[in-house]
């Protein structure tokens, strides 16, 4: 397997994208009010996984374990993006996609009390 990407054009403008986002996002309004958009779309997908999961009562181990891999692994991007000092932007993103997303899911299971 080689060790380096390869430079093509979806890779390039993909490494641009974080660059320039990371610019955009220097300031700090930008910064908070995308943070807290990231955050809101978390939540819509966890409070929606847990209404889809609450209604069709079928797939509840297989949703749970989905949710949880999903979860497990935007932690080991996050120590990748760590490891190789990728702008802070994105572990921003990630973390509050993360928080948004549990606190969707905590929300959805408070309903069921």
């Amino acid at each position: 397997m080689a060790s380096r990407m390869q430079s093509t054009k979806l890779y390039r403008y993909s490494s641009e994208f974080l660059i320039n986002l990371g610019y955009w996002a220097a300031n700090p309004w930008r910064r908070y009010s995308l943070l807290a958009i990231i955050f809101l779309l978390g939540f819509f997908i966890g409070s929606s996984l847990g209404m889809i999961n609450g209604v069709l009562a079928l797939f509840d181990p297989v949703g749970a374990l989905v949710t949880l891999l999903m979860l497990e692994l935007m932690i080991k991007i996050r120590t990748f993006c760590k490891q190789n000092r990728k702008p802070l932007i994105i572990l921003g993103i990630l973390d509050f996609f993360r928080m948004g997303t549990i606190y969707g899911l905590f929300t959805e299971a408070l309903k069921l009390l």
